[in-house]
């Protein structure tokens, strides 16, 4: 059972969290990995790096692209460089390029999540960059991305994941840092007081507001990148000396657990680590919009399967939400952004329901004021279901519901979304998807090549990956 430490009790916080926290991340090595925690691993990488490359073009990552570029000075040394996904060469310094693809892999909200964050979009690009910069073997990396995963989600736990939201977090870019420096401090090889300093380091960089809601704006697809910037630099900094905070978790005054959150949990950091890995619980995307909203979607799609179409303009349509998903995506939906849309239970429900799919073309500009959608999305009742309050987000759980012509609703409950590991065709459905991602970046070949190689993930050089993602047949 989970220990409860209201704000008040914070000065009663553990002892030493941080640097047993920074112990266990020192000294971590391979062969502690179970075989089932390797597998989700190795399809983590395989999606992040399919909807990274599929991101890349979106303009808000060529925008960041961009400003990445200008640090690059004429003449500028390029030993020690990382890759931008796709490219041929080396171009960035790592932390520039964990940023650029941090932004890209959650750039239409394709990318992974877990505890209410994307470790994917986060974790991956950190420790790929760093990876092929020290030119590590790619059991070093499939390591470090586990021990990343590990931290970052069991860092939103300790929050509470529905408290620290509720109080207008975005957990991606203030637990995101403290994962990707766990990953760049397994890599640089920190011993646990350097990794302690590069967690406080990382640690004191955390934010990201839920702001973007009000009006769509990019700065959702900002935070991913930014925490993984975070992470490198936090770890390349304390690997020189920079020190961090020793008790950045557990301290009273500014300590992360007590400024983030009003009730923590603080035992979900150690509680099982090492023996119980909470990534293995990670869901993949099928649907472009909102984690949150998967299970309305399955349900949307299973419920117009039944109906043999959308629901009619006489039929009520209603969908049950539990409230931090009710404050998140239940406002009511007025033509905007993209993210607008992705982020709306209105509109992704209301395109599930009308066009039978809630992929990329749903979201399309063309789609974003369809008068079909929209007239749906305008009378679908959105409803508070206290019931759902205590599942979520342990499970994405959700039910959408239509009232048949005889008058009793059809309801459809889901638990976990069909990208959940508790679906048995989920692998299936994350290898069809990567393939349609990277259809039109990549032969068929080439991308058969860098899913073998990403299957083969410990004996695959972080380089190796780099060259397949560019379409080289690898070195």
């Amino acid at each position: 059972m989970q220990q409860v430490v209201p704000l008040a009790k914070a000065d009663a916080m553990p002892k030493g969290l941080t640097l047993d926290l920074a112990r266990w991340i020192a000294g971590f090595r391979s062969g502690h990995l179970p075989e089932s925690a390797r597998q989700a691993i190795r399809l983590a990488v395989l999606d992040t790096l399919g909807v990274g490359l599929y991101g890349l073009g979106q303009p808000w990552s060529q925008m960041m692209l961009a400003w990445a570029r200008r640090g690059v000075a004429p003449g500028f040394d390029r030993s020690g460089l990382a890759s931008v996904w796709g490219e041929p060469e080396p171009s960035l310094r790592p932390a520039d390029a964990a940023l650029v693809m941090g932004v890209a892999a959650h750039a239409f909200e394709l990318d992974d999540y877990n505890a209410k964050l994307h470790p994917g979009a986060v974790v991956i690009p950190a420790a790929l960059a760093m990876a092929e910069r020290i030119g590590a073997s790619g059991t070093e990396f499939e390591t470090a991305v586990a021990i990343g995963y590990e931290v970052m989600i069991r860092a939103s736990l300790a929050l509470d994941p529905n408290q620290a939201r509720l109080r207008g977090w975005h957990l991606t870019g203030v637990c995101g840092p403290l994962g990707a420096a766990a990953a760049g401090a397994h890599l640089l090889g920190l011993d646990a007081e350097r990794t302690s300093w590069a967690l406080g380091l990382a640690a004191t960089q955390g934010s990201g507001l839920f702001a973007f809601n009000a009006d769509g704006a990019m700065s959702k697809r900002l935070h991913p990148g930014r925490a993984a910037h975070a992470g490198v630099m936090a770890a390349e900094l304390a690997a020189l000396g920079f020190s961090g905070p020793t008790q950045v978790l557990e301290t009273p005054d500014g300590g992360f657990l007590k400024t983030f959150s009003d009730v923590v949990h603080p035992e979900a950091l150690l509680d099982g680590l090492g023996r119980r890995f909470v990534l293995e619980a990670t869901n993949f995307k099928p649907y472009s919009c909102c984690g949150s909203l998967h299970s309305y979607i399955d349900a949307a799609l299973a419920l117009r399967q039944r109906h043999q179409g959308p629901p009619k303009p006489d039929q009520r349509v209603r969908a049950g939400l539990a409230k931090v998903v009710d404050v998140q995506c239940g406002f009511d939906y007025r033509p905007g952004t993209v993210l607008n849309a992705q982020m709306s239970a209105r509109f992704s429900i209301a395109a599930a329901l009308v066009e039978g799919a809630a992929l990329p073309a749903q979201y399309a500009d063309d789609k974003l004021a369809d008068p079909a959608i929209l007239r749906l999305a305008d009378r679908l009742e959105l409803v508070h279901d206290p019931a759902l309050d205590s599942i979520y987000p342990g499970h994405f759980v959700g039910w959408v519901e239509i009232e048949d012509r005889g008058g009793a609703p059809d309801r459809a409950y889901v638990l976990d979304p069909s990208g959940a590991p508790t679906n048995p065709e989920r692998e299936t459905a994350l290898r069809a998807k990567f393939h349609v991602l990277v259809g039109g970046l990549l032969s068929d070949a080439a991308a058969a090549r860098l899913e073998a190689a990403v299957g083969d993930l410990g004996a695959t050089p972080p380089a190796t990956l780099a060259a397949l993602m560019a379409g080289k047949p690898g070195v």
